[in-house]
């Protein structure tokens, strides 16, 4: 303070010193502060003696309003404003640092005028000076000073303003590394808030640096994910725990922050905001851990928008390609990843490439297996590294579950679609030709089984009115083809999942264990009646059905599992697809299976002979109760009852048990405890049912004849003639005439004898087992061989049935015929050339 006492010269020299900072001396205050501008007296006079007064509040409204008058003037103010904070931050004056930046964020909260870049531009100048300082407090003034910016709406567009320093600034003070815990926490928030500011200031000006290029995504996102994690791998303390309820934690500003910067980014921009995600879990091993990447990417697909969703999808296939080397657990992480994100997207998850999804998917499935198979995968400088057999397993256990989340996003007609593509990916010998690996025999049963699991899962849920769309010819034949190979595993998914696309009202749940029920209506089932497209699908396909689930009762591998899935395929065989003639062909079957265990020609074990009656005994039970007739119904009854009594081993209570009480053999069982035959036909004839059907017992089709017609047509009929006369007759060039047919002759070819049944019957079970068991080049060889002969029957059959018809016009006239000895045989003349008289024709 300058005092009366002090001499001159010395009062001079304090005058220049409070001059050159910009405060107006005691002594010369007339004459040097009158020289001075007054915006610089104006900003000079906001200052006090003590900064801890704080901001002269009475002067900042006159600077204020100053500025608002001229805002020619702004930028002066921010120059010299930017000045005075330069030079108190190299003094370490932080007091009139924090006067300096509340001064500026008032003016810049007041101006708006058309000058306001220049001033700007002296802001952003000062908010730099201040993140680069070293101290805490000032990076986190700065902050706080662009973040407030950073929700202006500026009227007037920048053409030179540039972020990127703030991003870089911001970017490293997400990563500070400051030894106090609490200072370092505040600094990483700031810098969140930071960038929450850029973002919010850049991405929506076109004028401004493009926020989404590489260069300040690569920033951005992993400075924001490193919070994320560090937060995740804190456990707080109580003490924060409470703390934290009153103001926002560092995670949660951090996922706001994440999240908004996802809700602006457009169709272009998806790619460079994910690609760095995908970089970051790489770098830092998060794959394998599975909850840090699967909380990302659910971040990610609630922020983005639906439409974007499959652009997530794609670069994650694309990512889990360029891992396909890559450990087990790391490709199990980005399977379990793609798996949460497509639950969440629904129906946008899978984009326009459909089948290039699944196929993605279903070639990791096939390199997971050769994998597993060959114990070791090659890498690019370790050489090869020996793999766990586990981990393969949890992989490919991670794929299935994904095709069948992917799956489940989709419309019926896709989800037909990739039933399709995925059946036609199984190796079935004979139907689609097994893939060359050097894995052999297990490779194939593998990938069968693999494959089969995936189109369970995508069969899963399957909801579909008409039946001959959902399991057309194409995907039906080789399905069963399946159930004919030997894996006891093969078979129970191929019946998984017709029992999966059968059940239209959700009865499965129904029938989870095999049981006598004793009464039906407390399952409270969903009947629905019949349709016509249900009527024509089991028209078509029944045989096809009936013929495989016979055969899978025949094989001795059959195990609990798989009489429990036949039962529930029966039951909803009888409840959804079943009209008169259906139920009649279901109990022929049954009593069929019965004839089965009964006969023991198949040598099957005593457990299966057991498990055939039982289930035998449940099905009827059910299918009884569903007639409603009571003979029916009594009979079944009955033999139960005798049953519980004398043979409780015939019974699922008894069988389908951990450790069930057999007989060592099934040799003498008594007639009482079998159904009958002759008394179901005489229940159900006396109610109204094709009682001479019912009494014709049950044979399967073979092969051959399960790729023909399964009516007796007229067609069949001359099939079978042809074939008996080339049989009794060598063939010879000349082709020998043509019996006449007759009334007689389709009903002795249609009714057979009873031997003859018996003798095609054995032909049929030698044809079954000469396909199970001879090799591979004698079946081709004989299958060439038929079908030479097939076609040189049809020949004979199209010669016989295509002759030369009457001419529509008339008897020949009498030139032609003196001349028809020499003429050749007259063609026959097609339909559509013939010539009909004028009242034939409609």
């Amino acid at each position: 303070m300058v005092t009366p006492e002090t001499p001159c010269g010395r009062r001079l020299a304090l005058d220049c010193r409070n001059i050159l900072d910009h405060r107006a001396g005691g002594g010369v205050c007339g004459c040097c502060g009158a020289l001075r501008p007054r915006y610089k007296r104006l900003v000079d006079n906001i200052f006090p003696e003590d900064p801890e007064d704080g901001l002269v509040k009475a002067n900042m409204e006159k600077l204020t309003f100053y500025a608002l008058s001229a805002p020619e003037k702004l930028d002066r103010i921010g120059a010299y404003l930017s000045e005075r904070l330069s030079r108190d931050v190299a003094r370490h004056r932080y007091g009139y640092v924090c006067i300096a930046m509340e001064a500026l964020d008032q003016l810049l909260m007041a101006c708006h005028c058309q000058s306001i870049n220049l001033f700007v531009e002296s802001f952003l100048k000062m908010v730099r000076k201040l993140l680069e300082s070293d101290k805490p407090n000032l990076q986190i003034l700065g902050t706080n000073s662009f973040v407030k910016f950073a929700n202006i709406e500026e009227d007037t567009p920048s053409y030179h303003r540039s972020y990127d320093f703030f991003v870089s600034r911001f970017s490293e003070m997400c990563h500070s590394g400051y030894e106090d815990p609490d200072i370092r926490t505040k600094i990483r928030m700031a810098g969140i808030r930071g960038l929450q500011g850029v973002v919010r200031k850049t991405v929506n000006d076109e004028l401004q640096a493009n926020i989404w290029d590489p260069q300040h995504m690569d920033k951005i996102v992993p400075s924001l994910l490193f919070n994320l994690q560090t937060a995740d791998s804190r456990s707080p303390s109580p003490l924060q725990v409470s703390s934290e309820k009153e103001k926002e934690s560092p995670v949660e500003l951090t996922e706001r922050c994440f999240r908004e910067l996802l809700g602006r980014a457009a169709y272009t921009h998806i790619k460079n905001a994910v690609t760095p995600v995908l970089m970051h879990l790489d770098n830092h091993s998060l794959w394998e851990g599975k909850t840090f990447a699967v909380r990302c990417f659910k971040i990610i697909m609630y922020s983005i928008q639906s439409q974007h969703s499959h652009l997530v999808m794609q670069q994650l296939l694309g990512h889990l390609d360029a891992n396909s080397r890559s450990s087990a657990p790391v490709r199990a992480g980005i399977v379990e990843v793609l798996l949460e994100a497509a639950a969440i997207a629904a129906s946008g998850s899978v984009g326009p490439t459909v089948l290039e999804v699944f196929n993605t998917l279903l070639r990791h499935l096939r390199l997971s297996v050769d994998n597993e198979l060959s114990g070791a995968y090659e890498l690019t400088e370790e050489g090869s590294k020996v793999i766990q057999e586990h981990e393969e397993r949890q992989l490919q256990e991670a794929v299935i579950r994904t095709i069948g989340s992917f799956a489940n996003t989709l419309p019926t007609y896709q989800r037909s679609e990739v039933m399709l593509f995925i059946m036609g990916k199984i190796p079935i010998p004979g139907v689609h030709p097994i893939l060359p690996n050097g894995s052999g025999p297990e490779g194939n049963r593998m990938i069968q089984v693999m494959l089969l699991k995936s189109l369970r899962q995508v069969t899963s849920g399957f909801q579909t009115t008409n039946m001959l769309t959902a399991l057309p010819s194409a995907f039906l034949e080789p399905l069963l083809c399946v159930s004919l190979l030997e894996t006891p595993e093969l078979r129970l998914l191929v019946l998984q999942i017709l029992v999966s696309l059968i059940d239209r009202h959700h009865n499965t749940h129904h029938f989870s264990c095999i049981s006598i029920i004793s009464d039906t209506s407390v399952l409270k089932l969903k009947l629905d009646k019949c349709s016509r497209q249900d009527n024509l699908f089991m028209k078509k396909h029944a045989q096809h059905l009936y013929r495989h689930i016979y055969l899978c009762c025949e094989e001795a591998s059959s195990a609990h599992t798989h009489f429990h899935t036949l039962y529930t395929l029966l039951a909803l065989l009888s409840i959804e697809l079943a009209n008169e003639e259906v139920l009649i062909d279901l109990i022929r079957l049954a009593l069929a299976l019965q004839d089965l265990a009964v006969s023991g020609e198949e040598c099957l074990p005593v457990f299966n002979r057991c498990a055939i009656h039982a289930l035998c005994a449940a099905y009827l039970n059910l299918i009884s109760q569903l007639t409603t007739v009571p003979s029916f119904c009594q009979h079944v009854h009955e033999v139960i009852e005798v049953r519980q009594k004398e043979a409780a081993h015939l019974l699922p209570e008894d069988v389908f048990i951990d450790d069930p009480r057999l007989p060592a053999s099934l040799e003498h069982t008594q007639e009482c405890v079998l159904f009958v035959q002759s008394k179901i036909v005489e229940a159900l004839g006396g109610s109204g049912y094709n009682a001479e059907k019912l009494a014709t017992p049950y044979v399967p089709l073979n092969i051959d004849e399960d790729r023909l017609s399964k009516r007796k047509s007229v067609g069949e009929t001359i099939s079978l003639q042809v074939e008996v006369e080339s049989r009794n007759s060598p063939e010879k060039e000349e082709r020998t005439p043509a019996e006449e047919i007759t009334f007689q002759t389709l009903k002795s070819a249609i009714v057979d004898s009873e031997g003859m049944e018996e003798a095609e019957r054995a032909r049929r079970r030698q044809v079954v087992e000469k396909f199970q068991k001879a090799p591979f080049e004698e079946i081709a060889a004989h299958c060439g061989a038929r079908a030479t002969m097939l076609q040189s029957k049809l020949n004979q059959i199209f010669e016989i049935t295509i002759r030369p018809p009457p001419s529509p016009s008339g008897s020949l006239p009498a030139s032609s015929t003196s001349s028809y000895a020499q003429a050749p045989p007259p063609r026959s003349v097609p339909v559509y050339e013939m010539k009909f008289p004028d009242l034939c024709v409609y």
